[in-house]
């Protein structure tokens, strides 16, 4: 088994977006400039959109935080998007996810304005996705697809089951590894919460990819030998340590890694290439507006 390894593969983007940065405002230009739209006090979200600005900093972006109480209104919040929409030199914005149950979080999505959804969950954004246009992809997706390119890890003609079918992950990660690129060309199975029998999917399946939030879900004997399994999901588990908890994935890896011939870890897989193409997606939106 071999280590699809997200903390050294971002490492590598970073830097790569770094030295383009650098390039463009030694030309005179001004750097790109990212903002996070954060609402109320989840400790995950604050610890995500901390990482988020560390990431900006590395990279020599300029980033904003807005942070609104958890009483905050919908009005409001709005309101708050709009400035972001007509602020000028802010090239994309993030609402962090999720948001207090007085929110509607599809009119949130649907506020923000398609050039500067660089979380790539807006209507348009996710339409020109699945007609294979040029847009912003959902980041998640995003860094999976930049993992099995940068691996070489071969999906033409491979079988690809999706475990989960949410917006954020399983439903575009079907639309990108059916399409017509690299990586891509595969035969895709989206199971879900509903599927019966699910083992007989992935036990047949070339590629596993599990977005389920479920911790050790899918067991060694729920793939064949020398399968890719890509691990999504990440879910707080108490424990002894001084943390008070531990964060696992949807994967038995233990288990699973004398089986699978690349296989990622949880922490350090998905997760810092989803924040990575973040970045990139910001770097794009970057460009379109420097024209």
């Amino acid at each position: 088994m071999q280590l699809l390894d997200g903390i050294k593969l971002a490492r590598e983007i970073k830097s790569e977006i770094k030295d383009i940065v650098a390039e463009s405002v030694n030309q005179g230009k001004r750097p790109p400039h990212l903002a996070a739209v954060l609402v109320g006090n989840d400790g995950a979200s604050q610890t995500y959109v901390k990482n988020k600005i560390k990431d900006c900093e590395q990279v020599g972006f300029k980033s904003s935080l807005v942070v609104l109480p958890n009483t905050v209104s919908q009005t409001e919040l709005l309101e708050e998007i709009e400035k972001l929409n007509n602020t000028k030199d802010l090239d994309g914005f993030i609402v962090q996810l999720p948001l207090p149950k007085q929110i509607d979080q599809e009119l949130v999505i649907e506020a923000i304005d398609p050039k500067k959804d660089v979380d790539g969950f807006h209507p348009a954004n996710f339409g020109k996705m699945a007609l294979d246009m040029s847009t912003f992809l959902p980041a998640t997706p995003f860094g999976i697809l930049e993992m099995l390119e940068r691996y070489q890890i071969p999906t033409k003609g491979k079988h690809t089951v999706i475990i989960g079918r949410s917006r954020i992950v399983g439903r575009p990660m079907s639309i990108l590894m059916g399409r017509k690129d690299f990586p891509g060309n595969s035969t895709v199975t989206l199971t879900h919460s509903h599927t019966e029998n699910l083992a007989e999917y992935t036990q047949h399946a070339d590629i596993v990819i599990t977005a389920l939030g479920v911790p050790g879900f899918l067991k060694a004997d729920m793939i064949k030998e020398g399968a890719v399994v890509i691990d999504v999901g990440i879910t707080r588990v108490d424990d002894d340590s001084e943390k008070g908890y531990k964060l696992v994935g949807d994967v038995d890896f233990d288990n699973i890694k004398e089986k699978a011939s690349w296989l990622t870890p949880v922490p350090g897989g998905v997760g810092p290439m989803t924040r990575a193409m973040l970045l990139k997606n910001t770097l794009l939106a970057y460009k379109r507006n420097l024209k």
